[in-house]
């Protein structure tokens, strides 16, 4: 799997290409500005882009840009944005298309090499792997709602763990509940929040995050 990096931070971009390529994952480029990163995501077209969001030369949101503009011109490449801050507007941004293949990240709650790998794989496939920071921040933002606030406590608990991008086996694990259980939660949820139900686990995340992410 080919993967185009944009990190400023040398120890850091360092740090994580070692990572990556401990886990065979194959480096197609590591850039630390801009510019950079929209020539490589252009030209090696990589299966997955891990971006930082503050990037030279302004320090703003370059790094979240490019990857926007490299997914206009290529719909569906798959883009994992690190951030250390949470920044709704960047998750909006990352969503606004409606397809899958995206993740955000916190940087200082990324706590093991396995979480940070499952989540580069996942969005790499086709997934999401969202911070749960944000998607409490989502949620939060859409409490006032009535769907949003008919769910029970075990209901949001699982539209959490669902709009990170769980499966409904890895939401019974963690919860310590059988897969049954959680598939009727997700029945109620959809229910409540008067969206169709899917079989496919991607097209399910994306359209509880479509929901969250509403005006």
């Amino acid at each position: 799997m080919r993967v185009v990096l944009a990190e400023d931070l040398f120890l850091l971009r360092d740090g994580l290409v070692r990572m990556l390529e401990a886990y065979d994952f194959e480096i197609a480029a590591a850039v630390e500005t801009g510019p950079e990163l929209t020539r490589a995501l252009a030209e090696l077209e990589p299966d997955v882009a891990i971006v930082d969001v503050r990037l030279p030369p302004s320090h703003t949101d370059e790094g979240l840009q490019c990857a926007l503009a490299a997914r206009k011109a290529r719909p569906g490449l798959p883009v994992l944005v690190l951030s250390q801050h949470v920044e709704q507007l960047y998750a909006r941004e990352l969503l606004a298309d409606g397809t899958g293949g995206v993740g955000y990240l916190l940087k200082d709650r990324v706590f093991d090499a396995d979480q940070f790998i499952d989540a580069v794989r996942r969005v790499a496939a086709g997934g999401t792997a969202m911070d749960p920071t944000v998607i409490q921040q989502l949620l939060s933002r859409r409490a006032a709602d009535k769907p949003v606030g008919s769910l029970t406590p075990r209901e949001r608990e699982v539209m959490e763990l669902m709009a990170q991008g769980r499966s409904n086996a890895a939401i019974a694990a963690q919860l310590v509940v059988t897969e049954r259980a959680v598939a009727k939660h997700t029945s109620n949820i959809f229910a409540k929040l008067g969206l169709g139900v899917h079989d496919d686990d991607n097209r399910r995340v994306l359209a509880v995050l479509a929901y969250l992410d509403r005006g």
